[in-house]
């Protein structure tokens, strides 16, 4: 069974929230406290983008296609997760965090996965693929703990 020991970090993160919990509690009690929290500003889309997919000569007479246009809000996602991933490296080297629990949905924590460097892949003893920012404190530490408790 895992348990938030005292000191356990915990990121609950989705592309455009993420909040920094630590345990200040014990084990069989824990008590979740929000240490930092990040938001990106990240407009839909079409809210993004002002101009038209650009077009571009095609092989025959008067032809032209569309080209694709890049999804900015996609970017601006996947950019965040980056982000977090140095915050909570920066966090490791300096000895703030021994134990870490990522919790976030699937995709993102695929993509927090993929950029994490040895010394954070080395700290992080649980994830839970759940979309929780939207969540209050209490709710959120109920879940957590539940979840823990049901993976072993």
């Amino acid at each position: 069974m895992i348990r938030l020991e005292k000191g356990t970090w915990v990121l609950v993160a989705d592309g455009e929230k993420a909040l920094f919990l630590r345990n200040d509690g014990g084990a069989l009690a824990p008590d979740l406290t929000v240490q930092r929290v990040e938001e990106q500003d990240n407009p839909r889309q079409g809210q993004q983008v002002s101009d038209k997919p650009g077009r571009r000569a095609d092989t025959g007479a008067g032809q032209r296609s569309a080209m694709e246009e890049a999804d900015w809000h996609q970017l601006a996602k996947d950019r965040f997760a980056a982000d977090l991933v140095a915050i909570l490296s920066a966090m490791v080297r300096r000895g703030r965090i021994g134990k870490l629990v990522l919790v976030a949905p699937p995709r993102k924590l695929g993509e927090l996965r993929d950029q994490m460097d040895d010394g954070l892949r080395n700290v992080v003893i649980a994830e839970m693929p759940k979309t929780l920012t939207g969540h209050s404190l209490p709710a959120l530490q109920k879940i957590i703990v539940e979840e823990l408790e049901a993976v072993s």
